[in-house]
């Protein structure tokens, strides 16, 4: 293994000014994803979701972005996931987006709801039919003894739901309603540009941090 401590980056592919966070913070956000998938940056709406147990113990896992508006950041997943679990303990979140290829990070935090049975029930439907059957097929974070019980699952959710499976009451939309947002743009000499957004009563307080 390479001497990890020897690794270096420069970064030097843009910058970010007061001037360009105008706006607020959503404007912001949603230039830079359209930016991003403009560039053909991979994965553009992957984001890592933190979220925190009952034992005050902090984990992280990546999921999409689905929706973004003036409500808040969505994405859909198991309720009865570990992270559906920390979330009905502790409603609190942070997601964070890494497009390395722009030398771009976006953090932000905030409060999360579950959205709607409409909203989960109109996105179930528009996805593949092999990944609806899947949401029915995985017990998600729970242990399984071999692969085999997935596929059997699967096998077992396609007789039972056909073609046109409803959504799993156990499966649906959560939202993020943002109360922070940071932007960071990587700069040459690690003094890199960070604008932080804070939500004061009704208001977005902006703010530029030290790198």
């Amino acid at each position: 293994m390479s001497k990890l401590s020897d690794f270096r980056k420069s970064y030097e592919l843009g910058e970010l000014n007061e001037a360009e966070a105008a706006d607020g913070p959503l404007a912001l956000f949603q230039r830079w994803m359209d930016e991003a998938i403009a560039h053909d940056v991979s994965e553009p709406t992957a984001m890592t979701l933190a979220t925190v147990g009952a034992g005050n113990r902090p984990s992280t896992r990546v999921v999409l972005l689905k929706g973004c508006d003036a409500r808040g950041m969505v994405w859909f997943t198991n309720y009865e996931s570990r992270k559906g679990e920390e979330l009905a303990h502790n409603p609190f979140a942070a997601l964070q987006f890494h497009w390395v290829e722009m030398e771009r990070v976006v953090r932000i935090e905030g409060c999360v709801e579950k959205t709607s049975d409409e909203e989960s029930d109109a996105y179930f439907k528009s996805r593949p039919l092999d990944s609806r059957l899947g949401a029915w097929a995985s017990p998600q974070s729970r242990v399984i003894s071999t692969r085999a019980v997935l596929v059997a699952n699967a096998a077992k959710a396609a007789v039972q739901h056909g073609l046109n499976p409803d959504r799993p009451p156990h499966w649906g939309g959560y939202r993020l309603v943002p109360d922070r947002f940071e932007f960071w743009q990587g700069r040459r000499s690690r003094l890199h540009d960070r604008l932080c957004f804070r939500l004061n009563a009704d208001a977005w307080l902006r703010e530029r941090l030290a790198p």
